[in-house]
C-alpha cells in the first residue's frame, strides 16, 4: 500500500486537538486515530504496539538478528490536527496530473501566486482540501509515511536495528511530549516526521513562551467618570502599541524574533492580551520576556499597582542546543536525502515540533519532511509522490543506521 492511501483514510479520522482543555488527551476523539493504528500495527505483526492511559501509541520491531548491538533509531509523529480550521468531515479531492495552475476549492483558490512551490508539483496527483477544512498532512502524512515505511521494511527483508514508533495526541495545542515515556520508547536518537518539503531537514526551533496580560479597570457611568474610570480596553490598546509594531509574525521570517498577539478580549472593567514570544537567539528570548514585565511595570507607574498583571510561561526552546552534540542524526538524514536526488538542505523552523521538548527531555530529534504543504488551513495541500519520497527518505535512514 502505498502511503497516500493510508493517508486517504486518516484524514477522514477527525483528530482536532482542543486548546481549551487540560485532559490528555485534550479531545477524546484522537484516541479513535491511535486505536485504528495499533491495529494496523499488530496486523503487521508488531506484537507489542499499544496505546496508553493518554492515547500514546508504542510499537518496536526489533532488530535484524546480528544488528542487535546497533544503537535503535526512532521515528515520531502527532494525531492531532490543529484548531485553526475546521478539521471535521474532511473531504480531500486528488487532482491526477496536476497542470501546475489555479485549482479553485470551493469559494477559495489554491494559486501558484500565492504558492509558488506549486509549480514544482506540476505533473504530479496533488491532494486538496474540498476548502472547508484542512487536510491533515500535518501530520497523518507523517504518520502514514511511517506506517508505510514500516511495511516496507517486513515486507521486503530489509535489514535493520530496532525501530522504535510513536504517535502522540497534543503536538499542535504544544502538549505532545507532556506524557512521553522517554525510557519506555527504547530509543536514544529519534526524528519527527512532521516538516513540509522533501529534502527539508531541520534541526533549529524557536524558543517559545507564552505571555498573558491582564488589566483591571474602574468602570462606572460615563457621565460621571471624570477622574475615577480607568478603561482597560484602552490600556489594552495602549499596551498593544508598546511592543515593537515591527516585530510581528507577518513583519520577520528565517530567525528574527517576534510577539504575536493571538488574542484580545476586553471592556472597560477588564482585558486580556494572550501573545506568544518567539526568538531562535536565547539571549534575544530572554531579552523579549524581560520587555513583556517592562511593559507591564510602565503601565503600572502610569495607572497604578496591579492595573496590570503579566505571567510569562515558557513552552519550549531551540532544539539546536541539543541536536549540535550528535549532528550525524542531521548529516546522515542529509545524505540520504542527497542520494535520493532530492535538494538537501537545512533551513530554522518558525515554530517548534514535538523535538522540541523531546530533545530536551533527553531524545535529540531532528525533524523529517513529509512532502504536505500549507499547513493549518483550508490551502492545506499534498502529492501522493512526495509521500513517496518521503517514505524513501524514511527508509533510506533505516538503512544507513544498519550499516
Amino acid at each position: 500500500m502505498r502511503a497516500y492511501e493510508r493517508f486517504l483514510n486518516y484524514v477522514k479520522i477527525y483528530t482536532t486537538s482542543d486548546p481549551e482543555s487540560t485532559a490528555t488527551p485534550t479531545a477524546a476523539r484522537e484516541r479513535d486515530l491511535a486505536l485504528l493504528l495499533v491495529d494496523e500495527l499488530k496486523a503487521m505483526g508488531i506484537a507489542d504496539a499499544r496505546i496508553d492511559e493518554k492515547s500514546y501509541v508504542y510499537a518496536t520491531l526489533p532488530a535484524t538478528p546480528g544488528l542487535e548491538q546497533k544503537d535503535a533509531i526512532g521515528f515520531i509523529a502527532h494525531l492531532d490536527t490543529a484548531p485553526d480550521a475546521p478539521g471535521e468531515n474532511v473531504r480531500p479531492v486528488l487532482h491526477e496530473n496536476y497542470d501546475g495552475g489555479d485549482v479553485a476549492l470551493g469559494s477559495i483558490t489554491l494559486s501558484p501566486a500565492m504558492f509558488p512551490h506549486l509549480a514544482q508539483m506540476k505533473g504530479k496527483t496533488l491532494i486538496t482540501t474540498d476548502g472547508t477544512t484542512l487536510l491533515g498532512a500535518d501530520d497523518k502524512a507523517g504518520i502514514a509515511e511511517i506506517m508505510t515505511m514500516l511495511e516496507r521494511v517486513m515486507g521486503e527483508g530489509t535489514a535493520h536495528p530496532k525501530l522504535c514508533i510513536a504517535f502522540t495526541p497534543d503536538e499542535e495545542v504544544g502538549a505532545g511530549a507532556d506524557h512521553f515515556d522517554v525510557s519506555g520508547f527504547g530509543a536514544k536518537y529519534a526524528y519527527t516526521v512532521d516538516g513540509d518539503a522533501p529534502g527539508l531537514i531541520e534541526y533549529e526551533t524557536f524558543n517559545a513562551a507564552d505571555a498573558t496580560f491582564e488589566i483591571q479597570g474602574v468602570s462606572v457611568h460615563p457621565g460621571s467618570a471624570t477622574g475615577i474610570m480607568v478603561n482597560a480596553g484602552l490600556i489594552a490598546a495602549e499596551l498593544a502599541m508598546m511592543l515593537p509594531q515591527n516585530e510581528t509574525p507577518t513583519t520577520t521570517k528565517e530567525r528574527e524574533g517576534f510577539y504575536h498577539l493571538c488574542s484580545l478580549k476586553g471592556k472597560v472593567e477588564s482585558a486580556v492580551l494572550e501573545y506568544i514570544v518567539r526568538d531562535h537567539d536565547r539571549e534575544k528570548f530572554e531579552a523579549r520576556k524581560a520587555f513583556c514585565v517592562e511593559v507591564a511595570e510602565t503601565l503600572n507607574q502610569k495607572y497604578g499597582v496591579g492595573t496590570v498583571k503579566v505571567t510569562v510561561t515558557d513552552s519550549y526552546y531551540n532544539m539546536a542546543e541539543k541536536i549540535e552534540p550528535c549532528f550525524f542524526l542531521v548529516e546522515n538524514a542529509l545524505e540520504v536525502c542527497r542520494a535520493l536526488g532530492l535538494d538537501a538542505h537545512c533551513e530554522p523552523v518558525r515554530g517548534g515540533t514535538d523535538g522540541s521538548r523531546l530533545s530536551f527531555m533527553g531524545l535529540p530529534c531532528p525533524n523529517l519532511p513529509t512532502g504536505g504543504r500549507a499547513f493549518h488551513g483550508p490551502y492545506e495541500h499534498i502529492t501522493t509522490e512526495d509521500m513517496d519520497i518521503c517514505v524513501e527518505t524514511l527508509l533510506g535512514l533505516v538503512k544507513k543506521y544498519a550499516e
